[in-house]
């Protein structure tokens, strides 16, 4: 069935989303509540997604619209590689994975030698608001292929950037990314050191929220440390990873972070302690 761009309807779209991992998974169910049909492959078989594909190739035949939630660009690359076969040119590549530029570019170049359409389109937004279909997306493309998949975005987003041309949404996500991390390790210290001085995390918060600091990050990530809840949103391997590609990013045109690149060595640390799949605000509990 072609469907692309062209509805099943006034307001369904048919898509084959590649990664059930925390976003993913609540991509897919998000989109088929909202009455889309989605096809589903993940790497690892899941019980709660029995009506799965077996291959990536299976989804690529599926559905012309694919959209990526992918670890990182290894994962991006071998389910290209695996897709490879069964793209055409009436295909369009929803990247939604944050990976590095370098292979932004190379998926680009190797989507346009098949004849299909690449997009660059990562997002923010974790857990809640992806089961909730309220992702803001960062992309990088032409304005013809946006207005041609906008429709289908806005069935799992808030707000769409138009940012530039491919790479422009990739680089935003990192070097937003960069940011979310050095604030939380700022948090944790904050925290730490107040707590150590009688100031309760209640009254921390009340201070920051009305200081030019104050931001939906610290007012969502602050009392969750606090409690020392470090149930995944975001897990620190994600946050860590994406940290190498930022300063891969900036080493490109000679920047070097000294923030971003201490950060990222205390994600590696806590990583290789095992907290790997926690939250990354349990950056927070070094400090104990």
């Amino acid at each position: 069935m072609e469907f692309f761009p062209f509805p099943l309807n006034k307001a369904m779209y048919h898509v084959s989303i590649l990664g059930l991992g925390l976003i993913g998974s609540r991509i897919a169910r998000h989109m088929a509540g909202m009455g889309d049909k989605v096809t589903v492959w993940n790497r690892t078989p899941r019980e709660d997604f029995p009506e799965a594909v077996p291959t990536p190739a299976d989804a690529a035949r599926a559905s012309k619209v694919i959209q990526l939630y992918l670890k990182d660009r290894n994962a991006c690359l071998e389910v290209f590689e695996q897709m490879r076969g069964a793209l055409t040119p009436e295909h369009i590549i929803l990247n939604h994975s944050t990976i590095d530029l370098a292979t932004v570019g190379k998926l680009s170049l190797m989507s346009s030698a098949i004849g299909c359409t690449y997009v660059d389109c990562p997002f923010t937004g974790s857990r809640l608001p992806a089961e909730k279909g309220e992702l803001v997306y960062y992309v990088g493309t032409d304005s013809t292929t946006l207005d041609r998949i906008r429709p289908v975005l806005e069935h799992s987003s808030r707000d769409i950037l138009h940012l530039g041309g491919i790479g422009a949404g990739t680089v935003v996500k990192l070097v937003t990314n960069m940011v979310s991390a050095t604030m939380v390790q700022s948090l944790g210290e904050a925290l730490a050191i107040s707590q150590a001085y009688g100031i309760s995390p209640e009254m921390l918060g009340q201070a920051i929220s009305r200081n030019v600091i104050a931001s939906p990050l610290a007012a969502f990530k602050l009392p969750l440390m606090a409690k020392r809840d470090f149930s995944t949103h975001f897990s620190l391997d994600n946050m860590r990873k994406d940290s190498i590609y930022a300063q891969e990013l900036a080493a490109e045109k000679g920047i070097h972070p000294p923030v971003a690149a201490l950060v990222s060595s205390i994600m590696g640390r806590l990583c290789r302690e095992g907290r790997a799949e926690e939250d990354f605000s349990c950056l927070a509990e070094q400090f104990d």
